[in-house]
């Protein structure tokens, strides 16, 4: 499981190394409010954590399309700051572990008591939030976004399933594939899990979540900046016939899809979920045919097993106390549920649904 932070960031910038507890909160809680709004919000004094996590989302997403020319212009709004660091002070703002940090400094003390953590938190809160006190600083902000959108919307899912496509939007999805092209034979070498896919078959070589996130970290840092979603948009919009379901459901592991298609190790596209799920169906087929019958108990836990494994590429069992697994008994119950045959299933599930 992953913190707050890297929620947000593994859709955005990531440039920050985080830590593997989490906070499964969503990241964007004001999806229907424009951005004007809630920098407005922000300025009067409004500064609930949901608006703020929406504030740093909408802001990364503007921090990962700008190049040089923009950053021009938001310095010359009377912003010295990067807007990197901007982001970063309202994740800290929101995030209990710096929280806790800066009251441990404020106060002096090891536990910070709950007065002393709120006003830590205002503190970090007023510091993260002073940029947005100058409207030219918003205005600016709101002028790079709408010239940015015009450039992002070019390979929208909209324009994906419009039947008269224009050659504009097909150059822009080439480009994309291209540079992601571009990014896997330079890190090939570098990147763990990128080494890991190239030498498949690979038993006993499971690509593990921490891998994955440094993956999908690398992809968007420059000079790639690139993201899932709009590499799964410009694959549709070239070939579309050989693309299935939308990567929409913006999984860490669907990264996997993208570099397997990409190397042309996968026929289609398609989320590694659906895919997973297929393996998992078939496994479960040749064990039945085999004479190797489970349980519904059985069959419950497998598909909690399969279903982790999808969202996290393998499992353990440290997993086992982890929801929903903890939920239904945890690591005591699951090995009671299978016996001695636990650890095969475990390194069977992991090797037929991840390889």
């Amino acid at each position: 499981m992953f913190s707050l932070k890297y929620l947000i960031l593994s859709n955005t910038i990531k440039n920050r190394s985080e830590s593997d507890k989490t906070d499964s909160r969503p990241l964007e809680k004001k999806k229907s409010v424009p951005f004007e709004k809630i920098m407005d919000w922000v300025a009067v004094g409004n500064r609930h954590d949901d608006i703020l996590s929406s504030l740093a989302a909408r802001l990364a997403r503007i921090d990962r399309e700008i190049g040089d020319k923009e950053k021009i212009e938001i310095k010359e709004s009377g912003e010295a700051k990067p807007l990197r660091q901007i982001i970063n002070q309202l994740l800290d703002a929101i995030d209990p572990d710096k929280i806790t940090e800066k009251a441990r400094e404020m106060f002096a003390k090891d536990e910070p008591t709950d007065d002393e953590l709120k006003k830590a938190k205002d503190i970090l809160v007023q510091q993260a939030c002073v940029p947005f006190d100058n409207p030219k600083f918003r205005n600016a902000l709101t002028t790079i976004k709408k010239r940015t959108e015009q450039i992002i919307d070019v390979v929208s899912t909209d324009e994906v399933t419009f039947a008269g496509i224009d050659e504009k939007a097909k150059e822009k999805a080439r480009n994309l594939v291209d540079t992601f092209k571009k990014f896997i034979e330079d890190n090939k070498d570098e990147l763990t899990a990128l080494q890991i896919i190239y030498s498949k078959p690979y038993r006993r070589q499971h690509l593990t979540l921490r891998e994955i996130k440094e993956l999908a970290e690398a992809i968007e840092k420059p000079p790639y900046r690139l993201t899932q979603e709009n590499l799964w948009n410009a694959y549709q919009l070239l070939e579309q016939s050989k693309v299935r379901g939308a990567g929409a459901q913006k999984l860490l592991t669907n990264i996997i899809s993208l570099i397997r298609f990409a190397l042309g190790k996968s026929d289609v596209l398609e989320p590694f979920s659906t895919t997973v799920d297929a393996r998992f169906n078939t496994w479960l087929t040749e064990q039945e045919r085999a004479g190797r019958i489970f349980s519904v108990e059985q069959k419950e836990w497998l598909t909690m097993i399969k279903d982790h494994i999808a969202t996290s590429m393998s499992i353990e069992m440290n997993d086992f106390d982890l929801t929903p697994f903890q939920e239904r008994g945890g690591r005591v119950k699951v090995y009671n549920v299978f016996g001695e045959s636990l650890g095969k299933v475990i390194e069977e599930l992991n090797e037929v649904l991840a390889a």
